[in-house]
């Protein structure tokens, strides 16, 4: 399946069809027991809106599963969401707000496994992603911190 990639006039960035953004819903918080709320927890990636945190604005910290990895390849993680997201992020548009720094990118194959992993730069986000899932046995992609690691939020294609 192929991909056709359009210039987005208001921020530059690519839209990749079909492709489809997957945040981390704020229920979640609510399924580990061990969450942490903080009343104001600013700059932090949110998994809920997919930007960051602004001063004052109550969050989760909690204990996540990305759906990607199963078995041997399953990661379990901190992320953090807001308490209440208003937010609904655009599924089908890579989030600015999270890409201005570089990120691992892992691709997993249908069956949960790891199928390849690579840092990204600012910059390379659209035809990187453009090839994995162009990629027949690539099923979804994670896109996570380079420094600690965690689970930002998930690409497949819609």
């Amino acid at each position: 399946m192929a991909s056709e990639s359009r210039q987005l006039p208001d921020n530059g960035l690519t839209t990749l069809d079909p492709m489809r953004i997957h945040a981390i819903p704020v229920s979640a918080a609510l399924d580990d027991p061990g969450r942490e709320y903080r009343a104001s927890e600013p700059d932090v990636p949110l998994r809920c809106c997919l930007r960051k945190s602004l001063p004052g604005e109550p969050v989760w910290l909690f204990r996540y599963a990305p759906p990607a990895g199963k078995g041997p390849y399953a990661e379990l993680g901190p992320v953090f969401t807001h308490v209440n997201c208003s937010t609904i992020p655009q599924f089908d548009n890579l989030p600015v707000e999270l890409l201005n720094n570089t990120r691992i990118l892992r691709s997993y194959n249908a069956a949960g496994q790891i199928h390849s992993g690579q840092t990204v730069e600012p910059g390379s986000f659209n035809s990187t992603i453009e090839e994995l899932l162009n990629d027949p046995t690539v099923e979804q992609l994670q896109i996570r911190s380079l420094s600690h690691g965690c689970y930002l939020f998930g690409i497949s294609r819609s």
